[in-house]
């Protein structure tokens, strides 16, 4: 699959929502020109776990990925390169930020994927890759579409 931004793709399962996850891990790790930082929008199981997983998959295939709703934030560790996965659902300020270390992880060598993004507007990076996920059928359950947008580039 060759991504263009903006990108809108449909999956009807968690599959496809996975593959395409996958589809821009290696879009991303053949053009390091694009910011190492995935915003993901989307109501709760909408589908960003399956999406980061697929994502992760193309970077520490041996990863097993989980929510990070009670960590905060979970680390996959691939060659070379790390997936840092943030979920800002509970996350109010920029004190709770700084106390997980959300900045630190922005300086190391890895790619941030942040769930719920919409909480922390004022840490997102000037640059980065806005993922919105959303159902989009009534009749099938498993219908999604990702939109796929590029910020500050």
């Amino acid at each position: 699959m060759k991504l263009e931004f903006p990108a809108s793709e449909e999956t009807h399962s968690s599959e496809e929502t996975e593959a395409l996850g996958r589809a821009l891990a290696q879009h991303m790790l053949s053009h390091p020109s694009v910011p190492p930082f995935i915003a993901l929008y989307g109501d709760l199981g909408v589908g960003k776990t399956a999406f980061v997983r697929g994502f992760t998959s193309a970077i520490a295939p041996l990863a097993r990925v989980k929510s990070p709703t009670f960590a905060l934030v979970n680390e996959y560790r691939g060659e070379g390169l790390s997936v840092f996965h943030f979920d800002m659902y509970r996350i109010t300020d920029e004190d709770e930020l700084y106390s997980i270390g959300f900045y630190d992880y922005l300086e190391r060598r890895g790619i941030c994927l942040v769930e719920w993004s919409e909480n922390i507007p004022f840490a997102l990076p000037d640059r980065y890759l806005r993922v919105e996920i959303l159902k989009n059928s009534a009749t099938d359950a498993d219908s999604r579409r990702v939109d796929i947008s590029s910020v500050g580039f």
